[in-house]
């Protein structure tokens, strides 16, 4: 019998030592979360806007619109609707976006109340749930409740967040400041300005709390109201045919309103946007139409000194509103009825969990 040779101890492979092992563990898990970070990152709902004049209840399953044309420049304000599952974006206190979404599911709701935006990171992942990705996040709270793009089943599935579509939320991302104000609420399926078209938001950009004007006394054919003084902010005026009246918002408020003549104004279906701009040889304004969706034909198209008359606005009035114009200011024309009283109840939305700065 041969005798097997004794093994050498300086040839024998070396069982790891704990320290090895726990870095062997390490890097494994560096290796899979740098894959995990590596993956492609889904896309979630439609890649393009629908028309402007698509109201939100008619939105389906991952669907949204985006009209920042409305509103170029202003505080940015969105509302959640946990209910209907829409959100809402106002800026300049007009509606200028809209989509479907989805909040947290049973014993992970969305909490409501009024928030402001902690923190903005485009490429962010969970670091709770295996790194799922979460394009576009904009923080609500530390405690991980966030908007960011999202699955979108048609009803509430997140882990209480608001998902977005994606290319929705790109657009919020890149129009929204840090500190934005986002009110969410239960409510009855319409924001709190209520209208069928909610083009107009009556929450302050700063607090949500509600700014409701009241309507115009029966003896009153206008009414100018103090306003924020800067005479560079952002001015919009907005016309209603439905309910004949002209308003003038500024940085969010508003500060003026009349009754309009619409007899003779020419029926317009839907809502359109202009923009004020001058020529050198002309020293007066013009309205200059812009493309919105669902209204691409009407971008270059000029309201005419004749349409302008016809609205038959008080003097005085015009007296006032006038000096405030200039080069930029935009003028939307609806079809769409915008006095609270004639669009819905007002709701006030109140906070439990005041917002962290």
């Amino acid at each position: 019998m041969i005798a097997e040779p004794k093994p050498d101890p300086k040839l024998e492979p070396r069982r790891p030592t704990a320290r090895c092992r726990l870095r062997s563990t390490a890097a494994a898990l560096l290796l899979g979360m740098a894959l995990a970070a590596g993956a492609e990152v889904p896309f979630w709902g439609e890649r393009k806007t629908q028309a402007v004049d698509l109201a939100p209840d008619q939105l389906a399953h991952g669907q949204w619109v985006w009209s920042p044309q409305l509103a170029p420049s202003g505080p940015v304000l969105v509302f959640v609707d946990l209910q209907a599952q829409l959100a809402y974006v106002y800026r300049n206190a007009l509606l200028i976006g809209y989509s479907t979404i989805s909040s947290g599911r049973k014993g992970f709701e969305t909490p409501t109340g009024v928030f402001h935006t902690l923190q903005k990171d485009r490429h962010h992942r969970s670091s709770i749930y295996n790194s799922a990705p979460m394009p576009y996040t904009q923080r609500l709270t530390w405690g991980g409740i966030a908007l960011h793009a999202g699955g979108l089943p048609g009803y509430p599935s997140s882990h209480g967040c608001v998902h977005l579509p994606s290319a929705f939320a790109e657009q919020l991302f890149e129009a929204s400041p840090m500190g934005m104000t986002v009110v969410v609420a239960k409510g009855a399926g319409i924001p709190p300005s209520g209208p069928v078209v909610p083009l107009l938001t009556t929450l302050d950009a700063k607090t949500g709390e509600p700014l409701a004007q009241p309507r115009l006394p029966a003896g009153d054919a206008y009414r100018v109201m103090p306003g924020p003084s800067e005479p560079q902010a952002p001015l919009a005026l907005v016309v209603s045919l439905a309910d004949a009246r002209l308003l003038v918002l500024r940085a969010g408020v508003e500060i003026a309103r009349s009754r309009i003549a619409t007899t003779a104004l020419p029926k317009v279906a839907g809502t359109h946007a202009y923009v004020a701009l001058r020529d050198a040889a002309e020293p007066s304004l013009r309205w200059v139409g812009l493309a919105v969706p669902g209204h691409a034909d009407a971008a270059g198209s000029v309201i005419d000194a004749q349409t302008l008359a016809a609205a038959q606005l008080p003097a005085e009035f015009l007296a006032q509103i006038q000096p405030m114009l200039h080069e930029g200011t935009t003028l939307v024309v609806t079809d769409a009825p915008v006095l609270a009283q004639t669009t819905g109840v007002m709701l006030t939305v109140l906070s439990n969990q005041p917002p962290m700065h």
